[in-house]
């Protein structure tokens, strides 16, 4: 791994990038790997202080890992469960920044609940914040992204998408749900992509793998029998870099997980800042 710094003239100089879900864990990553490389840093959430989620982690924390290290990042608290949310946090980070160049869809809401069991409002919460956000979203920066001809848009994914395989003993109980939620953001993401692929954006989504973030950790998804299995959070926020960096003509409409994504470039992730 190479020594973290924050490059202000790095490949992403004068590029605006928005991160969901950018309070802790995964976001948070992301946010600073992009930083990293000169993008001004929009960061969401709906955790900005501390004290407002059970959960470690917050906004300020974030931006201020990035701003310490030189980089340039603000934030706006927002509920993606809400469309005047949305389109309140488009708004303001163009009045921040301008146009945003990247869009990363990170924010989630996640019940492991069994189907029989399932109430329909929370599937409907699950629905909202990681299938409608992301397009709702899309939509709102796609038309800047056009102008330009050029953009970016990453969602992030899950191993969840994937059609669970006998012995189905192995499946993890209430998953179902969630696995709609992901297999519906690869397809909308490899739709997408051919629908702006005239207009030089890049649409794709990427899986982490299992990542010890902070939600892993409450949903107890690392186990004696999963914890040879985590990456580091350094793989996706790599990938991610990697994705809206490289040429879109290339670099789009990829369902990919991170790990084979960075051996298959022959790519080790950066230390982060």
């Amino acid at each position: 791994m190479s020594t973290a710094k924050i490059n202000p003239d790095g490949t992403l100089k004068g590029k605006v990038a928005l991160v969901t879900g950018a309070s802790r864990g995964i976001g948070e990553a992301i946010a600073v790997r992009l930083a990293m490389e000169g993008a001004k840093v929009v960061c969401t959430a709906r955790t900005a202080e501390a004290g407002e989620s059970r959960l470690p982690g917050t906004l300020n924390d974030t931006i201020d890992r990035i701003r310490v290290a030189g980089g340039e990042a603000s934030f706006i608290k927002a509920d993606l469960s809400k469309a005047e949310d949305r389109e309140r946090l488009v708004e303001d980070a163009k009045l921040i920044y301008g146009d945003i160049d990247i869009l990363i869809n990170n924010a989630a809401v996640t019940f492991f609940i069994p189907v029989e069991d399932f109430p329909k409002k929370r599937f409907d919460l699950m629905m909202e914040v990681q299938v409608w956000a992301p397009l709702h979203l899309s939509q709102l920066v796609l038309p800047a992204m056009r102008r330009k001809k050029a953009g970016a848009i990453v969602s992030i994914s899950s191993g969840a998408a994937i059609h669970p395989v006998k012995p189905y003993e192995t499946a993890r109980a209430g998953g179902a749900i969630y696995g709609i939620c992901k297999a519906a953001i690869e397809r909308f993401s490899t739709g997408l992509a051919a629908e702006v692929y005239a207009d030089n954006i890049t649409v794709n989504a990427i899986s982490p793998g299992l990542v010890a973030t902070p939600g892993v950790a409450v949903h107890g998804l690392i186990t004696e029998a999963t914890k040879h299995r985590v990456s580091p959070v350094e793989n996706i926020a790599e990938a991610v870099y990697q994705i809206v960096s490289r040429d879109p003509k290339d670099m789009t409409g990829r369902i990919d997980h991170a790990a084979p994504f960075l051996d298959e470039f022959g790519l080790k992730p950066s230390d982060l800042v």
